[in-house]
């Protein structure tokens, strides 16, 4: 995500080649600063400059980031649902009213499983965003590389406290491998290399859909998958009465996220890499001169994403008859429905930059667009604020409120949760503060060079 957010990674700025296409911007996102000054020999163990500052911020990548918390909470919801019965799926529950049927539907349908490709897409943009600003303030490349591990590490940190206390299906940590991962192989190569590892990556995710795809075109839908599978509330431990017990199962579970994760997550590693090639140049920061690009990846990324969820969404309430087999987790609908996610989340971004390239012709925002935005810059903050609500509140070693609601009733309380959040973000912009968690993750990458940048 942004610099002062979570998902933003590290700087490793000596290396990036010269842009060689035309619509290349010739110059990074902030002001080109002086090199460092002789004395330092370039090769200070401390960055050049600070996190980014407000007046470098542009609408679209905050505007998505707040937007996409939105998504996230809503996704999170199923984690919490502990006494409904669960079908083959194991994450929807397999019964309630009609308006819980609608809900499960919708988020099928738009939400599950595209959050993940938008929230990696970003993140690798951001990541090249804070590249670019130490570059241009002279950063070396040794100081570069030890803000990039440092501030993956971090995210690694606060993804433990946070699945340890809270959350089993923590995404910080997964992201601070990212950060180490994806960042150190590939965010000082050439575009062309960046590019072709992306194919590579969405190939991989491609080819793990296509049994599914088989078994679709067959008709054989039960050759794929079990209707064996265990919940997936028994793997954040929302049910679980003993604290303790509670804790060690999430951290078990976000141990298997974070390490396999970053690994085998094809379409997250597409999703990254394309942001780093994006961001090279400014799509999101200058959306009208991309807009047919933007154009076209939401039209067609979102009709792919929309053809592959349809069916599972429908089979799950009903409305199409296939075996338990089908919408398992290893099913040929879900394979269709995970494969597809790669399309939706770029979709999205696209969305978003086409929006906020409407927005910004208009001289002011009202206070809804300012309060995403502000939920965007502080997306850390509202990410862990979201589970501090409702971890104690929904699971079974708190209050235990999950086992009394049903979809509908729990997509009422995320939106409401985040309602909350967007509030506080936009009492804190006005304030001219930064989110608590963004403050102490800047701090902490950065040292003294964060209260340069800030004075």
């Amino acid at each position: 995500m942004d610099d002062s957010s979570t998902l933003r990674a590290a700087d490793v700025t000596a290396h990036i080649p010269p842009a060689t296409s035309p619509d290349t911007p010739s110059a990074p996102t902030a002001p080109a600063a002086p090199p460092p000054a002789p004395a330092t020999g370039g090769t200070s163990r401390r960055p050049a400059r600070g996190g980014v500052r407000d007046a470098e911020r542009s609408l679209a990548p905050d505007l998505a980031r707040g937007a996409m918390l939105l998504m996230i909470v809503l996704s999170n919801t199923v984690f919490h649902l502990w006494d409904a019965r669960h079908g083959p799926s194991g994450w929807h529950p397999d019964e309630g009213s009609a308006l819980d049927r609608v809900a499960q539907f919708l988020l099928i349908t738009v939400v599950d499983l595209r959050v993940n490709p938008l929230f990696a897409f970003l993140f690798g943009y951001g990541m090249t965003q804070l590249l670019l600003r130490q570059r241009a303030a002279g950063t070396s490349e040794r100081s570069a590389t030890r803000l990039l591990r440092r501030r993956g590490l971090w995210l690694v940190a606060f993804g433990f406290a946070h699945a340890a206390l809270l959350l089993g299906g923590d995404i910080i940590g997964f992201y601070g491998v990212v950060c180490l991962l994806i960042g150190g192989l590939f965010l000082r190569r050439s575009d062309r290399t960046v590019l072709i590892a992306a194919g590579v990556a969405a190939a991989l995710s491609v080819a793990l859909m296509t049994p599914g795809l088989v078994a679709v075109a067959s008709g054989d839908l039960d050759a794929l998958g079990s209707t064996g599978g265990d919940p997936s509330t028994d793997a954040y431990a929302s049910g679980e009465e003993n604290a303790l017990a509670a804790a060690g199962t999430r951290l078990l579970t976000w141990s298997f996220i974070t390490s396999l994760g970053p690994v085998l997550s094809f379409a997250s590693h597409a999703a990254v890499l394309l942001g780093f090639w994006a961001a090279r140049r400014r799509v999101l920061e200058e959306p009208h001169r991309h807009r047919a690009l933007l154009g076209r990846t939401a039209v067609v990324g979102l009709t792919i994403s929309l053809a592959g969820s349809l069916p599972s969404a429908l089979a799950h309430v009903g409305a199409l008859d296939v075996p338990g087999e089908a919408v398992s987790e290893e099913g040929a609908l879900h394979l269709v429905l995970e494969g597809t996610g790669l399309a939706g989340g770029l979709g999205y971004v696209a969305l978003f930059g086409l929006l906020a390239d409407r927005l910004a012709r208009r001289p002011r925002h009202g206070r809804a667009v300012r309060a995403v935005r502000a939920v965007g810059k502080r997306s850390l903050s509202c990410y862990v604020g979201h589970s501090l609500v409702f971890a104690p509140l929904l699971a079974a070693w708190g209050l235990g409120l999950g086992g009394a609601f049903g979809s509908a009733g729990m997509v009422a309380f995320a939106v409401g949760v985040w309602l909350l959040s967007a509030v506080v973000a936009y009492g804190l912009e006005r304030a001219g503060r930064r989110g608590p968690a963004e403050a102490a993750l800047r701090r902490l990458t950065y040292g003294r060079a964060a209260d340069a940048t800030r004075r």
